[in-house]
């Protein structure tokens, strides 16, 4: 808590010898004794073997599962034996899978199994091992495993064979490949034949059969006996060579044109891809018959269409990859786009200031179609922020042919002072639309703004009138501001009254005054406003009046008019006082505030009984509290507005805020301790020799609250008896400096 210290006191040790025993600086004589400890003999361990301990597994065909194998774990001892996990480890722990029947737990002298089984992911030999976790002696325990993933491998010599160049339809002598299988199982041979481009002038013998044992080979016997003369390759013939479409639309899609290709080579043509290539690919499409080969004299189609998406000419190639000499071979492909284009002329349209309310001259803008086809208007409008602040008309209608324009004559007519904003937005067939033009125009008129927008008097007795105040009406617009009237309206008009130096106008960026008045009529809250009638957006405006006639019926009296609280330590709350506040007048008083004001305003709260309004001859109650937050003399008032007379009414209030110094020790153990002595001094080692408590501490905390601020204090405590008589020295020495202030 703030303004108080807070101290703890060890205590040192003046007990000499064995008899010290505690951490107060109090001797306590207490007898000592020694216990027997019993020491609980050692827990029983459990003890685990396995059988077998290590499992081999015979070769297995990769990626095939063995049958299972098992393992016994056996607890050997006469404790429960408790398994934290069961895990395969090593450099193949996934080629291994277990299952177990031993969950979390063996009991002393029984047993669970653990079957294992193999599936090798790759040929060769393969291990792991099985890793048990447990409270047994040796844990971690393990069961090795190895087993060995069996495959067939093949390897061909030669792998190529280049025969001679024998005349056509003889046969070339045999040529020889052996085929060897060098993996560690049977290779199964599912079947053996001549493929590729020309595989009827090939023929083969083998000795292989379906099968080939690990380690052994075969032979394979090949003859060459050619049918055709010359070279066994493809060859492309396209035609046409160029498609020309004629004029299409924009974004319209013509009828189709055909490709045709054919293979006047005597091999299969393999076609690797079929795509449109070139300026503008994506101004065409394709679907074709060719699928990825076309076999020797074979044919097929592709058929073309043209979709323009812009006007003029549009170029591109249907281009063909394949195995054929000249490759890649390409069709051109042309075709022109027929389409609308927009221009607009200007591209934005400034009015000059305008005045709000008034129409400008027209301004012109012109659209020409600079395109090959009709211009399709399918919309002509205003947008944008201020679109209802200008106006157009148009020659436009709904189509303007390719070559020709039209036109759209634009006013301005402000609705308000500023920068005006809009667009006339054209919605057609041509590309980029909708087409803009941006329009700007300036609104010239009157701001009125009126600083401040309300004004409150303060209690006035009926029937006197108080001092002015100012309200000043600045015209922030670009035009003069003309005033029609000035007049005062509401509820209560009469009781207020008004001069000005405002006239009928008021010059763009200029000002005047309005200078007011209150003379209640009666008492009570009394209402009217300042009402201007004028040019400006937002007419007419006008400032709000309020104020309280009092009645001079209306008397006070408070009771007590001061109050004086205590020395109250810093950040705690004194006891209360009360304030009567009487209503000795012939009419109800009516309560506007009650508050603390003045220098100290912060350390004084109330509550009351008062509510909005006291009955005449009545009274009520104002209870206040004083929580100092520094020391020192601390002052406020509480300050009643009502409307009585003289109001507001105030009673002076003060008090003083302190310092203490809490201590705190340690209890003593030792029984017949029946209190403690404080001891302080303003200097180190000279704590006087009269305690601050007139009688013995109970607990083990004091409050010291008669201190000075800014000053260093030096404590000691001492035990006593129940009786009074000490029982301990000085304990270590403690030192608090109370704050400033």
């Amino acid at each position: 808590m703030p303004g108080v210290s807070h101290l703890e006191i060890p205590w040192k040790n003046r007990c000499p010898g064995r008899y010290a025993r505690h951490a107060l600086s109090v001797c306590f004589f207490i007898a000592a004794f020694y216990a027997g400890i019993d020491v609980a003999g050692a827990g029983a361990v459990p003890a685990v073997s396995f059988s077998p301990n290590s499992i081999t597994f015979a070769g297995q065909a990769v990626s095939t599962m063995s049958a299972a194998q098992s393992v016994t774990l056996i607890n050997t001892d006469d404790a429960a034996l408790s398994i934290s996990s069961l895990a395969l480890t090593g450099a193949n722990a996934s080629d291994f899978a277990v299952s177990n029947d031993c969950g979390s737990s063996v009991a002393a002298a029984a047993q669970c199994t653990v079957s294992v089984t193999f599936k090798p992911s790759a040929s060769g030999t393969r291990t792991a091992a099985i890793t048990f976790t447990d409270n047994a002696s040796g844990s971690p325990q393990t069961v090795t495993l190895s087993g060995t993933g069996t495959a067939p491998a093949v390897s061909l010599s030669p792998n190529s064979i280049t025969f001679a160049s024998p005349a056509v339809s003889t046969t070339d002598a045999s040529q020889t490949v052996t085929l060897n299988n060098t993996g560690n199982a049977a290779l199964s041979i599912s079947s053996h034949a001549l493929t590729s481009t020309n595989p009827g002038d090939f023929a083969q013998t083998n000795i292989c059969e379906s099968s080939v044992g690990a380690t052994a080979n075969c032979t394979v016997g090949v003859t060459f006996r050619p049918t055709p003369i010359g070279s066994r390759t493809p060859a492309v013939s396209l035609s046409p060579s160029t498609i020309t479409f004629a004029s299409q639309a924009v974004s319209t899609t013509s009828a189709a044109q055909t490709i045709t290709l054919k293979n006047t080579g005597k091999a299969a043509l393999s076609i690797a891809s079929l795509a449109l290539t070139g300026t503008n690919p994506g101004d065409f499409a394709q679907t074709n018959t060719c699928g990825s080969s076309a076999a020797a004299g074979a044919r097929c189609t592709i058929s073309v269409t043209f979709t323009p998406t812009a006007s003029g000419t549009r170029t591109a190639a249907v281009t063909f990859t394949d195995n054929a000499g000249g490759s890649p071979q390409s069709v051109s492909l042309t075709g022109t786009g027929a389409g609308a284009v927009a221009s607009l002329s200007p591209t934005g349209l400034t009015f000059a200031s305008q005045a709000v309310g008034t129409t400008s001259t027209a301004q012109t803008i012109t659209l020409n179609n600079t395109g090959n086809a009709a211009l399709s208007i399918s919309s002509l409008t205003l947008t944008g922020t201020n679109p209802s602040d200008f106006a157009q008309t148009n020659t436009c209608g709904s189509s303007v042919a390719a070559g020709a324009n039209c036109t759209v004559s634009v006013t301005f007519t402000p609705a308000a002072t500023g920068t005006r904003t809009a667009t006339v937005t054209f919605t057609d067939n041509a590309t980029g639309s909708p087409q803009t033009i941006s329009l700007t125009g300036t609104g010239a008129g009157a701001v009125a703004s009126l600083s401040p927008t309300s004004l409150t008097f303060a209690s006035q007795a009926v029937g006197t009138t108080s001092a002015a105040q100012t309200v000043t009406l600045n015209n922030t617009g670009n035009a003069a501001f003309s005033i029609s009237s000035l007049t005062l309206t509401g509820t209560n008009p009469g009781d207020f009254a008004q001069t000005n130096t405002c006239g009928s106008s008021v010059a763009a960026g200029g000002n005047c005054t309005i200078s007011v008045t209150f003379t209640p009529a009666a008492s009570g809250i009394r209402t009217a406003a300042v009402t201007f009638t004028d040019n400006a957006t937002g007419s007419p405006q006008s400032v709000s009046l309020s104020g309280t006639g009092t009645s001079s019926s209306n008397q006070v009296s408070i009771s007590p008019s001061s109050l004086t609280f205590g020395n109250e330590p810093v950040d705690t709350t004194s006891s209360s006082q009360s304030v009567t506040l009487n209503n000795t007048g012939g009419a109800a008083l009516s309560i506007t505030s009650i508050a603390f004001t003045g220098a100290d305003a912060a350390d004084f709260t109330e509550a009351n009984t008062c509510s909005t309004s006291v009955a005449a001859g009545g009274n009520c109650t104002i209870v206040i509290m004083f929580t100092p937050s520094a020391s020192g003399v601390r002052s406020a008032s509480l300050t009643i507005a009502d409307n009585a007379s003289g109001s507001p009414q105030s009673v002076s209030l003060s008090g003083a805020g302190t310092h203490d110094v809490i201590l705190t020790w340690t209890a003593s153990p030792s029984p017949g301790v029946g209190g403690y002595n404080v001891y302080r001094g303003t200097s180190s080692g000279g704590e006087s020799s009269t305690p601050l408590n007139s009688s013995p501490v109970p607990g083990t905390t004091f409050d010291d609250v008669d201190v000075a601020a800014g000053q260093t204090y030096y404590y000691v405590v001492i035990a006593l008896t129940s009786n009074g008589i000490t029982l301990s020295g000085d304990s270590n020495e403690a030192s608090a400096t109370v704050p400033s202030p």
